[in-house]
């Protein structure tokens, strides 16, 4: 990943869940960020791989396999692997953050450490390392800069980034994986590694801790490595010599050559570590009995042979690398110089072989006693808690008891994301171990929280929806409506369940609310012309329709006379009824001059007209038009009133 494309990130929040914060660190694979889990608003430590890696099936491989190691792991002493996924191109992995320095940085500034916090960090490293080693996980990058010492006091191991099952030991193709410095012989040599080399890697660790520098530095790093697979690491006090014995045996025996003469396991390490710290407390440990310290002084004799001739061989320079094994060539004579020096290193170490055999004696004679106690009562016992995340209640507790644990407490803790009754954790966490009959409590989702309702009528549209969400609730814009109504453009007129229905006081949280938002009233087209009402209605997202032409003596012809509408509450799309005028209805005035005042009446009435006269009802069937207004022939409209006189003939 560029540096460009590493800082684009900062701000960024991946997977709709993780806002970056902060850069912590890069790495050969990775960058590590500070996060922001924004749905369960904690702080988390996000790890990215580099977008060049990323693109490389194996590559992103590895980098799952790493997560999927890691989460199987639960121990104080282990960061905590909460989270892997991808994003677009972004694979990633989310861990606990744990704030404070790494053991690199404590190294840096004072040096070289005590005795004390020497054996503390060591027994917080391999207490957590244990739980790997007993789940068949190596870790395959123990050094300084995996352990972190967090602000509250607490170790951690992280970074399960060269992590696999112990059962799937080759390095891959030429390249050795972890750091040069902290490399066991056999992945030097052969390329293949098991809990052992964690071991060995362990034990280079805690002789920085105590000396203050590595074993084997300033050098190439291919002369390192060989050094790593030809030379026994020197004893810890050789340097410094206020180092208690009880340590230097200690990181002897972690960094044998030999994967087969070191500590089976970080457990094993870890029961060594407190017994040398008890003896260093006490004083030192008891000195063998006489038939013991005779026996081992002849097993010491025979090895001592073994390793001077062993020391006459020639020696050996390493010239390359095939298949994860670095292959020596031979040395040149001048190396054999170093021999007697290298037999004098192993003549010190085997004066002190007396008190490491006393511990070796003391350490058997208590582990026959301690098996018993390790398998019958102690960890060897324990049993891992099982997994219930996402069972129901009662499932959970039948699967928890059926592992030999007693239910403990029960708590309810609202939820989004698991359904109601269902568990959500345990405590202690799934994957721990316990010894039989220990107490498992159990956190069970209440599901979602019942919340009020807020009231949203008449509000402005961006205003309701910041209502609802504030209050706790969900509004998706998608799934507003719109209807015409007197309330103003854009207000919201109701809001509705997600059927559609009136909302309820209270709902659950997260829930979806409905907007049905004012469209403004209908238009009154009345007065308009037919194609100018159909357009301002258009605009409005109204269709129109003609039901009706109508004569009208004040509304000229092709003006619309009245709407009405075709539902109830109209919509946009709706359509808006429409009656046209066809202006007056205009009349011939027929011809009545010189007919009997009866006939002439009727006619016009027949015609639609009202007559109207000034003859005297009892003269009226003996008059004869004579004249009428307006006169026959012109147009008027059908209800006005025509006017006739008349004579009267006897």
């Amino acid at each position: 990943m560029t540096q460009a494309n590493s800082d684009a990130l900062i701000g960024r929040l991946i997977d709709g869940r993780y806002q970056v914060r902060s850069l912590i660190a890069r790495g050969g694979m990775a960058t590590v960020y500070v996060a922001t889990d924004v749905r369960l608003e904690r702080r988390v430590a996000i790890k990215v791989m580099h977008d060049n890696l990323a693109a490389d099936d194996a590559f992103r491989d590895r980098f799952i396999r790493e997560a999927r190691a890691a989460a199987r792991l639960a121990h104080p002493n282990l960061v905590n692997v909460y989270d892997q996924g991808e994003d677009g191109r972004l694979a990633y992995i989310v861990m606990e953050y744990v704030p404070g320095i790494t053991l690199r940085d404590l190294l840096h500034d004072h040096h070289r450490l005590t005795v004390e916090q020497t054996i503390d960090i060591m027994d917080a490293v391999l207490a957590g390392l244990q739980v790997a080693h007993r789940q068949g996980i190596i870790h395959r990058d123990i050094k300084p800069e995996n352990v972190l010492l967090a602000d509250d006091g607490r170790i951690k191991l992280s970074d399960f980034g060269l992590a696999r099952a112990a059962t799937a030991n080759t390095a891959s193709g030429s390249v050795l994986l972890g750091t040069i410095a902290y490399l066991a012989p056999e992945l030097v040599t052969k390329g293949t590694a098991d809990v052992r080399s964690d071991i060995y890697s362990a034990g280079i660790m805690m002789y920085e801790m105590l000396v203050g520098e590595q074993p084997y530095r300033g050098d190439e790093p291919v002369n390192i490595a060989y050094r790593h697979a030809n030379d026994n690491v020197p004893a810890p006090s050789e340097a410094q010599p206020d180092v208690p014995q009880e340590l230097d045996d200690l990181v002897i025996w972690a960094t044998e050559r030999q994967a087969t003469d070191r500590p089976a396991d970080a457990g094993a390490m870890l029961a060594a570590l407190r017994q040398a710290e008890r003896d260093i407390s006490a004083g030192g440990g008891a000195p063998l009995p006489p038939e013991a310290a005779a026996q081992f002084a002849a097993d010491n004799e025979t090895k001592l042979l073994a390793a001077t001739s062993e020391s006459l061989e020639p020696l050996y320079q390493p010239t390359g690398a095939i298949d994860g094994a670095i292959v020596p060539a031979p040395a040149t004579p001048t190396a054999k110089a170093s021999a007697a020096g290298r037999l004098q290193r192993i003549n010190r170490q085997k004066r002190r072989s007396g008190v490491v055999a006393a511990f070796v004696v003391l350490f058997l004679a208590l582990g026959a006693a301690g098996f018993g106690w390790w398998n019958g009562f102690g960890p060897g016992s324990y049993d891992a808690v099982p997994d219930v995340n996402g069972l129901t209640q009662d499932e959970a507790i039948a699967s928890i008891e059926s592992a030999g644990f007693v239910v403990g407490d029960i708590t309810e803790t609202n939820s989004l994301e698991y359904p109601k009754g269902t568990v959500m954790s345990t405590d202690p966490a799934g994957g721990s171990y316990l010894a039989p009959e220990s107490v498992v409590g159990l956190e069970i989702s209440a599901g979602p929280r019942s919340l009020t309702v807020p009231a949203v009528a008449n509000l402005p549209l961006s205003e309701a929806e910041k209502v609802i969400t504030d209050a706790g609730f969900v509004v998706d814009p998608a799934t507003h409506s719109r209807e015409f109504s007197d309330v103003a453009e854009d207000h919201v007129i109701r809001g509705t369940t997600e059927t559609g229905e009136p909302l309820p006081v209270e709902m659950l949280e997260q829930e979806p609310i409905r907007l049905v938002v004012s469209a403004g009233s209908v238009p009154d087209v009345a007065g308009q012309g037919v194609e100018e009402a159909k357009a301002t209605l258009k605009a409005r997202g109204l269709e129109a329709a003609v039901i009706a032409e109508q004569h009208s003596s004040t509304v000229p012809a092709g003006i619309v006379i009245s709407q009405e509408a075709s539902a109830d509450p109209m919509r946009p799309g709706d359509t808006v009824n429409l009656v046209v005028s066809l202006g007056p209805d205009l009349v011939e005035v027929p011809n009545v001059v010189g007919k009997k005042a009866p006939a002439a009446i009727k006619a016009l009435e027949d015609a639609g007209f009202k007559v109207s006269h000034s003859i005297p009802q009892v003269l009226l069937k003996d008059a004869k038009v004579s004249r009428q207004t307006p006169g026959a022939g012109e147009k008027i409209e059908r209800g006005s009133s025509v006017s006739i006189e008349a004579t009267f003939t006897f």
